[in-house]
């Protein structure tokens, strides 16, 4: 299922390619849906060492919320999820493909800036692999994780 959504896959594909891959990210992040132009302004403040969309296993993902006995700041339970949760869920087993997760590297993992949704339904959707856009804090960091990740 190809989705016609400004910010797919496919866009951040593409802004990578053309290396617009922080413009996209500012844009995406201020976007309804996300709604989060704080954010966006936040990241753009940040050097841009971004690489992506890369997919990263969802177990190595730390995130602000998300099931108990998951690397989460905060356990939150099947059923305190919006009921959005499910729609994505039921999408991403037809075949959709949420837009990246926004996500910085923090030493040795990663912190989900953006998409604690999109990550829980890709979960209960029985998908292990999260397409995201890393931060990193500076190039050299971004040049080891491009050489160990063969991007």
């Amino acid at each position: 299922m190809v989705d016609e959504h400004p910010f797919s896959l496919q866009s951040a594909e593409a802004a990578a390619r053309d290396g617009e891959l922080a413009p996209w990210v500012a844009r995406f992040l201020a976007s309804p849906g996300s709604d989060n132009a704080d954010l966006a302004r936040m990241l753009a403040e940040r050097p841009d060492n971004w690489a992506g969309p890369v997919l990263i296993p969802l177990d190595q993902l730390h995130r602000l919320a998300g099931p108990p006995g998951a690397p989460v700041l905060a356990p939150v339970e099947e059923h305190e999820w919006r009921d959005d949760v499910a729609d994505l869920a039921a999408r991403v087993e037809e075949g959709w493909e949420p837009p990246p997760v926004i996500v910085t590297s923090k030493g040795d993992h990663f912190m989900v800036e953006d998409g604690n949704h999109r990550i829980e339904a890709l979960r209960r959707a029985g998908t292990e692999e999260a397409w995201c856009i890393v931060n990193f804090a500076d190039a050299d960091e971004l040049s080891r994780f491009q050489a160990a990740s063969g991007t």
